[in-house]
């Protein structure tokens, strides 16, 4: 049969034909550009689905050519569209949002989708392509449950990103085609995207402990760990969330873009549900611990809100955000065992976070301005900005080893050390650390979080045993 006298192939868009869901990502946009109007979705909702998401794609500027489209199952529709046979999109997203990507493609001769207060999804779906093609008059491409009532009246499916479980269904009801199969060890991606190497940053939170040498207290180091633990669970709970919320400009980053929920090798509605399970571990397990920890927690979780919708858009602002989340670290350890945290150590973190900050900032910079790019996507800085950046980072750097020296001068040292003279060499020694890595950020050699490369980097492991052996001997 020739592709002229072969049945139209109707096609679902939300994890068919995209490794994502038009809707669930819609309102990601809308969260990041207008967070307050999400106020408005129960009232929507209570006017239908339809409605629902009319209300959406009419306030989202969504950009086609940025979705994760599934590589393998587009080449085949390609290859269809130019053998002649007749493609339809049959999607459940708006049509505003529909119309979209069918332009962008340039693939299908029609586009059937949700409009005029009608969802079009499983019985009203088939309803309406049995109305355009007779029953048993089309193919059906999807992925999911919810399209069996859609096989049941077409002639043949395509599985596309299936589980083995809906095959086996599918297969008895009409005949298949073409399988395209699930990534295999999905899951992996979740954990992927919880950024567990990114925990390293959370052991800060043993910084006062070992500051105030009490790094043998059993009791107090159980304290820390279930800190350290709820911690790492809080941030992971913010890095999905930033990842969500930075989809598109995720996708226009040379390096981001290979993230799981970007590149659609993890879902966002899946990734959305674990926001709030994570979150609530987090808390759980700071039920536990001082209240003072709590709160200190949920301010962390709060400024990462704040940062998220608002201060990472702003020039310096974001910087400084960044740097007060790695000091709320050391505040939320002090606050798990009980330590007051010195003046000295405060002072001290400021600075040395602030340089840190600005590492991450110009290490992405460095990186684009390599490929030809001006600025970064959804960051209000330009290549331009990179020799000020520098200097600021690098002073900072300096200034948190003069706060330094000045507590090895100060009467305080003489409580906590019998050999204070010693923590002097740590001047030095972390003069030469901060240098170094400011000359391999400029280099283009820094490309994790600076506390993540940090941990990684060998020569910056001999530094950290180095001061660890002048603290001993001081003390």
């Amino acid at each position: 049969m020739t592709a002229q006298h072969e049945p139209p192939l109707c096609v679902d868009l939300d994890g068919t034909l995209i490794q994502s869901d038009l809707l669930v990502e819609s309102c990601l946009l809308l969260m990041a550009k207008q967070p307050l109007t999400l106020l408005r979705v129960p009232a929507w909702l209570v006017k239908g689905k339809a409605y629902l998401k009319e209300q959406i794609a009419s306030r989202v500027d969504l950009d086609p050519s940025l979705l994760p489209y599934r590589a393998d199952f587009l080449q085949y529709l390609r290859g269809e569209y130019q053998r002649g046979r007749v493609l339809v999109l049959a999607t459940a997203s708006h049509r505003l949002l529909a119309d979209r990507v069918s332009l962008h493609l340039g693939l299908f001769n029609r586009v059937i989708a949700t409009e005029n207060g009608i969802n079009l999804s499983a019985d009203a779906k088939l309803q309406r392509l049995t109305e355009e093609f007779g029953a048993g008059g089309f193919d059906y491409a999807g992925n999911e449950h919810k399209d069996i009532p859609i096989w049941r009246g077409a002639r043949g499916a395509i599985l596309v990103g299936a589980s083995a479980t809906l095959d086996r269904q599918v297969n008895r009801l009409v005949p298949v085609s073409h399988r395209y199969t699930p990534a295999a060890h999905q899951w992996l991606q979740y954990i992927r995207a919880m950024r567990p190497h990114q925990w390293l940053k959370n052991l800060l939170l043993f910084l006062p402990l070992l500051a105030a040498h009490q790094l043998a207290d059993v009791d107090l180091l159980k304290q820390a760990v279930w800190a350290f633990l709820a911690f790492s669970l809080c941030a992971s709970s913010v890095y999905l969330l930033n990842d969500l919320l930075d989809l598109p400009s995720d996708r226009l980053h040379p390096r981001k873009r290979s993230r799981p929920f970007a590149s659609g090798q993890a879902s966002v509605t899946v990734g959305l549900v674990w926001v709030p399970i994570l979150l609530l571990a987090a808390i759980a397990i700071a039920l536990t611990l001082p209240r003072l920890f709590l709160l200190i927690l949920l301010g962390y979780y709060a400024t990462t809100l704040v940062y998220s919708f608002w201060a990472k858009r702003l020039v310096i602002v974001d910087v400084m955000c960044l740097a007060g989340l790695y000091t709320t670290r050391v505040l939320a350890g002090a606050a798990a065992v009980t330590v007051i945290p010195s003046f000295w150590l405060l002072a001290f973190s400021m600075f040395i976070f602030l340089s840190l900050a600005l590492v991450k900032r110009y290490s992405e910079l460095i990186a684009l301005n390599s490929a030809g790019e001006t600025g970064i996507s959804g960051r209000d800085y330009q290549t331009t900005d990179l020799p000020i950046l520098a200097a600021l980072g690098a002073a900072s750097g300096y200034m948190a080893v003069l706060v330094l020296a000045l507590y090895v001068n100060s009467p305080d040292i003489i409580k906590n050390y019998h050999i204070p003279q010693a923590i002097w060499l740590l001047c030095p020694i972390l003069l030469f650390w901060i240098s170094r890595i400011w000359l391999k950020t400029q280099r283009g050699q820094v490309h994790d979080d600076p506390v993540v490369f940090a941990v990684k980097d060998p020569v910056s492991q001999v530094i950290g045993v180095l001061m660890l052996v002048v603290v001993v001997v001081a003390t």
